[in-house]
């Protein structure tokens, strides 16, 4: 089987190639190039698209003997997953843009070019697994190291993009990764995961967010106030600078009367409020989501004693009741509530450890105080 492995410069990505490789298919390794400028991405061990890291899988493919090119992407990826960053932020809402790089990125143009070129999967270096069902769909599954599972940012791929993708250490903990990579010589094998945002150089979101939308943001400014009396409590200079469940960085000039802090509970990106209150009022007992992406057969209704649904990226699951209207919207109960749930989130549901699919949250409903 020819095989392209996407090989971002880290240890999971080049240990992935080489068992691809070993296991008898035709390997050729790609890097893509998401900037027209690395420097303005992360760099070291804050990053995957940077110089160093297409230096680091270079060297990695010339280890395993695989023939290894770069792909410029940077205009998709800008369109794709930092514009789509942007406007989330500037409505109000959260996003993740590693599950937005997933879908329209890694697995869609990619896997798409690949295909055109005569290859028949892409390997990567997701902590994930594929089964072939009892129906003969092709199921991803959480990955055997609970830490280090991926599935949640997958949760975006439909039955077509699995059929035509290898997860190889799926079944393996990262500390095996590690040592295997130090067998096979790969010079990657101490380097640091990557973490958060590529494409924030200095990991200041809200500083950056500001920065670039400039004039459009929808607000310059606003009133940080009480959910529960209305109050004003302090002033903000933007709302992409706040989250919901956002405690730090409040900066409030009137202390709550009970001394507890307060939390975002909500946020109104035309009006320019951000309104907060205590931690109790994060709870969340249902969501509304669209955008709905299944990993096989549409279901209708989701429910039983192995259903839940995760909403962050290594977040807990909660059991949960899922409900399909019309194709494109999903109603969700949660039978475990939920705490700080922003819109702008991904829902990823699961039965057991099948990855069902997953659906953007568009809206939540509190629990009664």
């Amino acid at each position: 089987m020819k095989v392209l492995a996407a090989m971002s410069g880290g240890v999971d990505s080049a240990v992935a190639a080489a068992r691809a490789a070993e296991a008898g298919h035709d390997v050729t390794g790609i890097h893509l190039a998401l900037s027209r400028n690395p420097a303005s991405y992360r760099s070291g061990a804050r990053g995957c698209c940077t110089i160093e890291d297409a230096n680091d899988a270079r060297r990695a493919a010339d280890v395993i003997g695989i023939p290894f090119y770069v792909w410029d992407l940077s205009e998709r990826f800008h369109a794709d997953v930092v514009e789509d960053f942007m406007d989330e932020y500037a409505a109000g809402r959260t996003p993740n843009p590693c599950l937005r790089c997933n879908e329209r990125i890694k697995f869609a143009a990619v896997l798409d070019r690949a295909l055109a070129l005569g290859f028949d999967a892409v390997a990567t270096g997701h902590y994930a697994q594929l089964r072939t069902g009892t129906d003969g769909l092709v199921e991803m599954h959480r990955a055997a190291d609970a830490g280090k599972d991926q599935s949640y940012v997958l949760g975006v791929l439909d039955q077509q993009q699995l059929a035509h993708s290898l997860f190889p250490l799926g079944d393996t903990p990262k500390p095996a990764v590690r040592a295997e990579a130090e067998r096979r010589g790969l010079l990657v094998a101490d380097k640091p995961d990557s973490h958060d945002i590529c494409f924030v150089a200095d990991g200041d979101n809200a500083g950056w967010l500001r920065e670039k939308l400039g004039d459009r943001a929808p607000n310059h400014g606003g009133a940080i106030v009480d959910d529960a009396t209305g109050e004003e409590l302090g002033r903000h200079d933007g709302t992409v600078g706040f989250t919901i469940g956002q405690r730090k960085g409040l900066r409030l000039g009137v202390p709550a009367p009970d001394g507890r802090p307060r939390f975002v509970l909500d946020i109104e990106p035309v009006e320019g409020t951000v309104r907060v209150g205590p931690r109790e009022r994060l709870a969340v007992s249902a969501l509304e989501a669209d955008r709905p992406r299944w990993c096989g057969t549409v279901p209708r209704v989701l429910e039983g004693p192995e259903v839940t649904v995760q909403l962050r990226a290594h977040g807990a699951e909660h059991r949960a009741r899922v409900e399909v209207h019309d194709g494109d919207r999903v109603r969700v109960e949660l039978l475990d509530h939920a705490s700080g749930i922003a819109p702008g989130q991904a829902a990823v549901f699961y039965d057991g450890t099948r990855v069902v699919g997953s659906a953007t949250i568009t809206a939540t409903t509190r629990v009664a105080a």
